[in-house]
């Protein structure tokens, strides 16, 4: 055992150095989006939002807008990048607005500013936007991989490089294929397929129990898509149930709305599929080594068993996290008494009923699919040795001789 410590110490090491690489490739592509142009087509009014730190704060008291008594500062601020970069504003922060939390800025806090030139005077101004918040969002992700690792050991790490790679799909393949005009659909069925199989055989290795749930993710990502074009045509929803998309349209005249949507709810279910797929495939591993003399049938309805339970707790997972994400709407409706028939025909609402319902059906059926594949595999691999030799060992607990 003493001589197995080198090799994983310096396995954990190379798989850190690989994460803090990925994220470093990842983190300039978000930053970059903070440093974005905005054009109001009325009025050709340009604003760029970018970062600022605070160098001065020159007055600073409480003032009540509408029923609400707020602190407010007037700061000098100092641009951090751009094209206004070195330029000092000052701006006036809670006297204009309602803000949504009593947070005061002190003197070297760096925050969001939207700095644009008026076109009726040509002055130059800066207005607060937000707060920067890149520091504890990175203290957040270090406290999850801290734990991540703590708790999952090696998988931890391959898991936590597996979600960077993620991200890397998600922003430079996802993202701008979509916009630049490519089917959303295909390229959110093609990205997530390859971001969820290489995390699969990163966290869990080169075996006959990855190649089932990689397989079952794709005939399931294949079906829940299908579904989703059926039933979006069937309900005749646009895409543009969103407030965010209505905007993304004036922006843009490339991206196909529906298309959007129905990538979205792929996209959605996603961490879901994955989480359920190769549970079941594990599943059916586990009882297959723990009693290789199981038929085939036996083994599929046992671990059968343990799916009907998963997915009937997933499934209430799913609604529940739509619902929470729905709550501020949800509060809404209750507020404005509106008919429970107009409510659900709302194409918000309707868009956030077809996602659940039709998640949950591929949820359903990627429980049978898995199952049969993984079954197969398991009873059958034996009877042929080269798929050992070319495929890997039936998961990894057999290959580092944990089962007898």
């Amino acid at each position: 055992m003493k001589n197995n410590i080198g090799p994983i110490f310096l396995k954990v090491a190379l798989v850190i150095f690989v994460t803090v690489l990925i994220l470093l490739l990842i983190l300039p592509g978000f930053l970059n989006q903070n440093q974005r142009t905005l054009i109001d087509p009325t009025t050709q009014y340009g604003e760029e939002t970018t970062k600022a730190r605070v160098i001065a704060i020159n007055e600073q008291g409480t003032v009540t807008l509408g029923n609400v008594e707020q602190i407010y500062q007037v700061l000098d601020i100092k641009v951090l990048s751009g094209e206004y970069a070195e330029n000092i504003y000052r701006i006036d922060y809670g006297r204009q607005q309602v803000l949504a939390g009593n947070y005061p800025l002190k003197t070297g806090d760096t925050i969001y500013v939207s700095i644009g030139v008026r076109p009726d005077t040509g002055e130059t101004r800066a207005f607060f936007t937000d707060f920067d918040r890149t520091q504890p969002i990175l203290i957040l992700f270090l406290v999850f991989l801290f734990f991540s690792i703590l708790i999952s050991g090696w998988k931890g790490v391959r898991s936590a490089v597996g979600i960077a790679f993620s991200m890397l799909m998600i922003v430079f393949y996802i993202i701008p294929g979509i916009l630049a005009g490519k089917d959303p659909v295909f390229v959110s069925i093609v990205g997530a397929f390859l971001f969820l199989a290489i995390s699969q055989y990163l966290v869990y290795g080169w075996t006959l129990k990855t190649h089932a749930a990689v397989t079952g993710i794709l005939l399931s990502l294949i079906i829940t898509g299908l579904l989703s074009v059926i039933f979006i045509n069937f309900t005749k929803l646009t895409g543009f149930g969103d407030e965010n998309v209505l905007f993304l349209a004036q922006m843009t005249q490339d991206i196909n709305m529906r298309g959007l949507l129905l990538a979205g709810m792929l996209i959605g279910s996603l961490g879901v599929l994955d989480d359920l797929v190769i549970s079941q495939a594990s599943a059916v591993f586990e009882l297959h080594a723990a009693n290789p003399a199981l038929s085939r049938r036996f083994l599929y309805k046992r671990a059968m068993n343990i799916g009907k339970d998963h997915v009937a707790a997933t499934v209430n997972t799913l609604v529940l996290a739509y619902a929470g994400a729905s709550l501020p709407m949800l509060l809404l409706f209750t507020i404005s008494n509106q008919n429970p028939a107009v409510l659900i025909n709302l194409s918000y609402i309707a868009e956030e009923i077809v996602r659940t319902l039709v998640g949950s059906i591929g949820l359903f059926l990627s429980v049978p699919i898995t199952t049969a594949l993984a079954t197969f595999i398991a009873v059958n691999h034996a009877k042929v040795p080269w798929i050992t030799k070319y495929f890997g060992p039936d998961n990894q607990w057999n290959e580092m001789g944990h089962h007898h």
